[in-house]
């Protein structure tokens, strides 16, 4: 039955839709990074990018380097659209893009993270086999068919995404729809459409649609009769997002994942008329199914647990920050933190009062007062400059505060605690890091 279900063959039209998009958007998104700063801000300014913990070993290229290096990127996706040397494309950007990903924290974004495996995905892909400069130059490599799993894996791929996505926003700030009056503050400008965004009203429709859209609209789509309402409610929805939040390509990537959901004829009739219809759909298991099954089914566990795996940490995520990142927590709170970094020579005992606009950019400075992971590493970085001048330190943080979600401000981070002694833990809770007030902790 699983092997009929996965490899059974299929029309590829709506793979080589999706590259041409993909390529397109991931052009984009690399250039525009280039033209509206984003480069600029959090890969060339900065002293110090605050890598992912454990991958300090990535960093940006000295000088303009990253303008560069983000137009290479920008070029390799060009190449994926056209199917130019496709798998080497693919691998290339695949490997770029997860690098910038892990070099800066700065401007994290699950989007980002959705990119790489979706980049990774696709590199396993034959989706150069129609339409493309490789089949061009190589005749014999054409196929006008594909294995069913390919469409499989991304339907599964994005019902992880959705659906954890949905859990996620059912807690307490965003059921009394707080979180959202939140979001849309900073929206009050926005011509036209500002003034009714601060409507109650308005954010009980968002929340309330934020969270079904999130759990419904994978079956709706895969469902024949509710298909195509789904698909453009999902239109209306990513554009939406993409007006109010200016979230960059993800509402268009993920308009363009729609092709996986309908009938592979009905894409090859509106996008390739041209291209000979497959007519048939025989099953023919490869040698290496049994690799394929295997890989996948690692590779979705990993998919499965890793969002989840904040419930075995001690306190609430939504305090601790601890294992939020790649959990498919999607705009579900806003932080502000404050307090003063001091550090102390552990030598002569003089104390230093640290100015963090002397060390980061303004959008690290309200990092490292509000997340625990930034605060962490700044303190390893000040302990770093120091030692520089032959001192040896200590770090702390004092009269440590964070304001979840505009509420009161309350104590974080012990201020007894040298930060710059500490180890990082990527599975078990810091002790330094004051329990919240959210009422019961987790076990």
């Amino acid at each position: 039955m699983l092997n009929r279900l996965l490899f059974q063959r299929i029309d590829n039209s709506p793979l080589i839709v999706f590259r041409i998009f993909f390529g397109i958007l991931v052009s984009l998104e690399c250039f525009g990074a280039i033209a509206t700063g984003w480069v600029k801000r959090n890969l060339i300014s900065p002293k110090y990018t605050f890598p992912f913990i454990d991958f300090e070993f990535l960093q940006p290229l000295p000088g303009n380097g990253m303008y560069f290096y983000f137009v290479l990127m920008g070029l390799l996706g060009l190449f994926i659209a056209v199917g130019f040397k496709y798998r080497l494309s693919i691998i290339s950007f695949t490997v770029l893009w997860t690098a910038t990903y892990l070099m800066q924290k700065t401007a994290y974004n699950n989007h980002y993270y959705l990119l790489i495996l979706i980049s990774l995905i696709m590199c396993f892909f034959p989706a150069e086999r129609s339409r493309s400069y490789d089949v061009k130059m190589k005749p014999e490599l054409e196929s006008n068919s594909m294995y069913a799993y390919v469409k499989w894996a991304v339907v599964l791929q994005l019902f992880i995404v959705y659906v954890y996505a949905s859990i996620a926003k059912m807690y307490g700030d965003w059921l009394d729809f707080s979180t959202i009056a939140v979001l849309m503050h900073s929206k009050k400008s926005y011509w036209l459409v500002g003034t009714i965004l601060q409507e109650p009203w308005i954010h009980s429709i968002i929340g309330s649609v934020g969270i079904l859209f999130d759990l419904l609209i994978v079956p709706a789509l895969l469902w024949k009769p509710t298909r195509k309402a789904a698909f453009f409610i999902s239109l209306f929805f990513h554009l939406f997002n993409s007006i109010i939040f200016q979230i960059g390509i993800f509402p268009y990537l993920s308009i363009a994942f729609s092709v996986f959901f309908f009938e592979p004829e009905t894409i090859r009739k509106i996008f390739f008329k041209t291209k000979p219809a497959f007519v048939s759909s025989y099953s023919s298991t490869p040698n290496n199914s049994n690799t394929i099954l295997v890989t996948a089914a690692i590779y979705f566990i990993i998919q499965l647990v890793l969002p989840i795996r904040h419930h075995a940490i001690k306190d609430d995520v939504l305090w601790s920050e601890e294992g939020h990142r790649m959990s498919w927590r999607m705009m579900l709170r806003s932080r502000q933190g404050k307090g003063r970094y001091k550090v102390v020579d552990n030598d002569t005992k003089e104390e230093f009062i640290i100015k963090p606009k002397d060390y980061v950019s303004r959008g690290q400075e309200r990092k490292i007062f509000a997340y625990p992971d930034f605060a962490w590493q700044f303190a390893q970085y000040l302990k770093k400059e120091f030692e520089q001048e032959d001192r040896n330190v200590s770090v702390y943080l004092e009269n440590s505060k964070i304001s979840i979600n505009r509420k009161p401000y309350v104590p974080f981070i012990d201020a007894k605690t040298d930060l710059a002694a500490e180890t990082w833990y990527q599975t078990k809770h810091h002790d330094w890091i004051l329990p919240s007030n959210f009422g019961k902790s987790k076990k």
